[in-house]
């Protein structure tokens, strides 16, 4: 087995432990939004003509459209803390056009909608986009692409495969070699990149939560926190009347309900296989000062990744900090979300290990916040979608780490689902397909276990992937982050 760069090139012990000697465990995301607008609990009965669960992107977007597409409707939302606080708050803020997490998955599941659905995912950004403007979303939305990082050799094949097939004269896609990625970003570890001009943007995710729930209550949406739905009666009930939320001190009768609890046990007993929580990591630097940003470059404020299965991802926040996450993806046996996983101290020194090997000339530089949160995984690695009780509801779960700008596609699919409307959208095939489920515990636990194992032997061994992986990839099922 070969050793991979981090290996290689490890961080001394010192750098690490006095970069981490004064790191908050707080997610800076949320911090810096604070003190947040707080919304009532539910008390007593309502009626409503759509009920939302779930207060992240999800639920948000779908309040909003749902508003902009019946101005007249009686929205509600029930979120079981505070809006925004659990993955809309804590993830990387990359905002990214692929709706199927990634060229390669996509084309390999449906290969013939694949275009299309590249086509849909950039449109869906570029609604992102304008409606951030036009509804004055403050949310440091920043349309500046992101690099695809090789730091093997192997990994530069890999790139280049994946350009082979750009039209001549597209410059949205630019491969860059050692000197060029090198000259967008400074780093020893980079042997190569493709630079994807148009499909990747950034946010600050907490600031788009709240922002989100702002614009959802001027247009009168009804937003309801620590109010957690227990569960969804429809005994009694005819269609028009739809279905009772139950909540700890409330109830809401809704003609229509959707789903957007995500890494949370499902509502619906049919979809409580079907993903899995995975905890990622995260650090987030003190900001950079001008001497350090001029040894890093970045002048062009990319989202970065590199190209390992156990990858990390970073970028710069708009003060000028870095996070720098992933590499680890947690599982814990019996699906549990937990807050005590959060707290992996093994976790973020091996990410401030990797942080000092990418940027050695930053050494110096501390963390002041360190946090993790759970990660909505299904196997076939994107969200999938459907309705229940007659259609009277509707859900979307299991972006896999990658739907801050999937959701308001998501959010789109639930809706015309419940209206009954035949879209484009609802006939794609990624659309009424549904994953196939996560097995029960304890086969999960040791499968989850054995495929982590199996995409580290990979990474020491030229991205080669085991007999195990390949079942895997043949099935359809998987694991990721």
């Amino acid at each position: 087995m070969r050793s991979t760069v981090f290996e290689r090139q490890p961080s001394s012990a010192r750098v690490v432990s006095e970069s981490l000697a004064t790191t908050r465990h707080s997610v800076f995301w949320l911090d810096d939004i604070a003190p947040q607008t707080t919304y009532p609990t539910l008390t007593g009965p309502i009626e409503a003509d759509l009920a939302i669960v779930g207060g992240g992107y999800t639920g948000l977007w779908t309040a909003i459209i749902a508003k902009q597409r019946n101005p007249d409707a009686r929205v509600v939302l029930l979120e079981a803390r505070t809006i925004g606080w659990a993955a809309s708050g804590r993830n990387g803020g990359f905002c990214e056009a692929s709706l199927t997490h990634g060229d390669e998955n996509g084309r390999s599941r449906w290969p013939d909608e694949f275009e299309r659905l590249n086509e849909l995912g950039l449109q869906n950004l570029d609604e992102i986009e304008s409606t951030v403007a036009e509804l004055g979303i403050d949310c440091d939305f920043e349309r500046n692409g992101s690099l695809d990082l090789a730091v093997e050799e192997h990994q530069v094949e890999w790139l280049r495969e994946s350009v082979a097939d750009v039209p001549v004269g597209d410059d949205s896609v630019e491969f860059l070699d050692t000197e060029g990625v090198r000259g967008q970003v400074n780093s020893p570890t980079y042997l190569a990149a493709v630079w994807n001009k148009r499909t990747s943007a950034l946010v600050h995710p907490a600031k788009l939560a709240s922002e989100l729930a702002r614009v959802a209550t001027e247009m009168g949406v009804e937003i309801f926190e620590h109010s957690p739905v227990t569960s969804l009666d429809t005994d009694g009930l005819s269609a028009s009347e739809g279905t009772a939320l139950q909540t700890a001190k409330g109830r809401v009768t809704a003609i229509k309900t959707a789903l957007a609890t995500n890494v949370f046990p499902s509502l619906l007993k049919r979809n409580r296989l079907q993903t899995v929580p995975v905890y990622d990591y995260a650090l987030m630097t003190e900001p950079l000062s001008d001497t350090q940003l001029a040894d890093i470059g970045w002048q062009n404020r990319q989202g970065l990744g590199d190209m390992a299965n156990q990858f990390h991802y970073y970028r710069m926040s708009r003060d000028n900090r870095i996070l720098f996450g992933g590499y680890d993806a947690v599982y814990h046996y019996g699906r549990k979300v937990r807050s005590e996983y959060e707290n992996r101290p093994e976790t973020y020194r091996t990410l401030a290990g990797h942080f000092f090997t990418t940027f050695p000339q930053l050494e110096g530089l501390s963390f002041s916040h360190q946090w993790a949160g759970p990660i909505d995984t299904s196997t076939r690695f994107c969200a999938f979608f459907g309705t229940a009780r007659g259609g009277r509801i509707a859900y979307a779960m299991g972006f896999t780490g990658l739907g801050v700008a999937a959701t308001h596609f998501a959010a789109k699919v639930m809706l015309d689902k419940l209206e009954g409307l035949d879209t484009e959208r609802t006939r794609l095939k990624m659309v009424r397909e549904r994953p196939l489920p996560f097995p029960p515990e304890p086969a999960a636990s040791i499968g989850i276990q054995a495929t982590r194992w199996s995409l580290d032997r990979a990474d020491h061994n030229q991205g080669r992937r085991n007999l195990l992986l390949k079942t895997l990839d043949a099935v359809g099922l998987g694991f990721d982050s």
